[in-house]
Parts: C-alpha cells; sequence; structure tokens
C-alpha cells in the first residue's frame, strides 16, 4: 500500500465529493497554481485511497494542472454496498466513466489525463475498453501506474489468498492486526521487513482499513489475481500511454511492465530509487515524468506517443 508523506492539507487543495450519474464519491482536489493548462484524474490501487496522491498535487499543480484523486466505490471515504456483485470489475469501469463525466464537465474543454496505480491501472483500463467502437475518449493521455498486463505475480497471489480466506470470517479490526503482524515478519527471501511507520501514518492506514467495505477488498483481490491480458486490445485505442513503475516491483515483475510497454507502443519511464508505490515514494521524480508526457500529448493533440 502507498505511504504518503503527509497528510497535512495544502492552501490549493481540498476535500470535496463528487456528484455523478453513478453516485456520490469522495475526493481531494488540487487547484493549479499557474494558469490552468488542464486536468488530472487519479485512480488508487488496491487497499489503497485518494490520499496516495496528495505528494504529487503541489509539483503538478506548480505546473498548472487541476488535480482530481478519488475514493473507488467502498473504498475508505466512498460509500458502498455490502455485496461483492457490486465491486465487479464492470462496475467500477462505470463509475470512473462517471467520475469522468463530472469532472471533464468543470474542465472547461481543456485536456484531461487519466491515471491508473496498481489495480486502478485495470479499472482505467476496463473503462477504456468499455466504451462503444469508434466512440471518441475522454482522455488525451493514459497512464499506467505500477500496473501490469494481466494477474499479479504467483507470490503476491499467495498472500492475496490469504485475505480472500480469511477477510469473510474475520472483522476488520482483526484482519489489521494479523495483516500489522505479517507485515512485521522477516520476509521468505531474506530481505528486511517494512520499517515502522510514524504514530500518524499508522493511524492513517489503520482507519482507511477499517473505513473500506470488506465485500470491495475481497472483489478486488479475486479480480488481482485471475485479471485477463487485454494488452493488445489497450494498444488498438488511439491514445498515448505512459508505463511508469520504480526499479523494483512486487506485484507486477519491472521486465513484465517493459514489455507490456513495448506491445502498447507506449512511453516508459523507470523512477530510480521507488518501488511499487513511486507516487509517494519519489513524487518529485514521478510528478516531473508526468509533466513531460501530458506536455508531450497535449502538444500532439492526442494522437499515438511512443519513445522516451
Amino acid at each position: 500500500m502507498s505511504r504518503p508523506r503527509s497528510l497535512k492539507p495544502k492552501r490549493n487543495v481540498a476535500a470535496r465529493v463528487l456528484e455523478t450519474a453513478r453516485g456520490a464519491f469522495a475526493a481531494v482536489e488540487g487547484a493549479p497554481q499557474l494558469e490552468e493548462k488542464g486536468t488530472a484524474l487519479l485512480v488508487p490501487g488496491f487497499t489503497g485511497s485518494k490520499e496516495d496522491f496528495l505528494d504529487l498535487m503541489e509539483p503538478l499543480t506548480a505546473a498548472g494542472y487541476r488535480v482530481v484523486a478519488v475514493d473507488g466505490r467502498g473504498q475508505h471515504e466512498s460509500p458502498g454496498p455490502r455485496d461483492e456483485t457490486a465491486y465487479a470489475q464492470a462496475e467500477l469501469a462505470a463509475d470512473l466513466l462517471a467520475q469522468t463525466d463530472t469532472v471533464a464537465a468543470g474542465s472547461g474543454g481543456r485536456p484531461l489525463h487519466v491515471l491508473g496505480h496498481s489495480f486502478g491501472g485495470h479499472v482505467v483500463r476496463a473503462a477504456a475498453l468499455s466504451l462503444p467502437a469508434g466512440a471518441p475518449l475522454p482522455y488525451t493521455s493514459l497512464t499506467l501506474m505500477s500496473s501490469g498486463p494481466a494477474a499479479i505475480s504467483e507470490q503476491q497471489q499467495v498472500r492475496t489468498q490469504l485475505l480472500i480466506d480469511h477477510l469473510p470470517t474475520m472483522d476488520m479490526e482483526t484482519a489489521w492486526q494479523a495483516m500489522r503482524a505479517m507485515d512485521a515478519q522477516v520476509a521468505e527471501d531474506g530481505t528486511a521487513a517494512q520499517p515502522a511507520d510514524p504514530d500518524w501514518l499508522e493511524e492513517f492506514l489503520h482507519r482507511r482499513w477499517v473505513t473500506t467495505v470488506p465485500e470491495q477488498l475481497i472483489a478486488t483481490a479475486r479480480q488481482l489475481m485471475t485479471e485477463s491480458d487485454r494488452v493488445a486490445e489497450l494498444a488498438a485505442l488511439p491514445v498515448p500511454t505512459l508505463v511508469l513503475s520504480g526499479e523494483v516491483d512486487y506485484a507486477w515483475p519491472v521486465p513484465w511492465l517493459d514489455e507490456m510497454a513495448v506491445r502498447l507502443g507506449a512511453r516508459r519511464v523507470v523512477i530510480k530509487g521507488a518501488e511499487h508505490s513511486p507516487n509517494a515514494e519519489r513524487p518529485a521524480q514521478t510528478a516531473a515524468a508526468l509533466i513531460d508526457f501530458w506536455t508531450d500529448a497535449e502538444r500532439r493533440g492526442g494522437n499515438s506517443l511512443t519513445g522516451e
């Protein structure tokens, strides 16, 4: 899970409720600090939330972008039903398109960029592919951040299966305590465990976990373990695409992401010193890569974009 460096609100960043045709979603929005160039819609991943992108807000808004990050249905501060079918990928994709409509309505016709982190990348892909054949894409560019071509690695499937097996039989607090106990142990390959989080971050991560609907976690965990390879379908869409990741990724190994970028004809950026969450681990470098990509996509008018 992403670990933001700070939760302190910036002057130009505010919480809001994103009202859409498919209901209300909790969001944070950053206002551009310069003349507005465009808008970015940021979609979090499994066990994540809108706060995962707080560290990107300052550099992106400083470059002139309006930035909207959302909680998906049942995720942290967005409501959701206690029914796994409500979190089918098609439902989440439809939610994203509804969020897109609302965000685009306030963009003044300026470019709209979409980014999906980890599982959020699969939702973004599904949303783009769900549009009718020949329908115009609402996005000027599409970014897959630490999000792979299909199901997660076998090693991560083992951990994810534990959640699927046990979450239905325990409350969220008990599940949290069990998960944190696992995190405190030394990994099987001998690497060091995750360093202890500061108290403010531990409190936030705990609160986010217990306020997320368990059926959302179970349904999305199943999707991470069974997602099909739809790279060829996405490659056929006329949208500039960026594949961005850290140097190490435990969910989808970096060579998988390299190969996916080639198949997509996408720009490929690896953020040095980052792992699965470059948005929080190296926000300045990540924002710089996004701004460069978005600027190129805008200059080229949303046509196919490849290369570095």
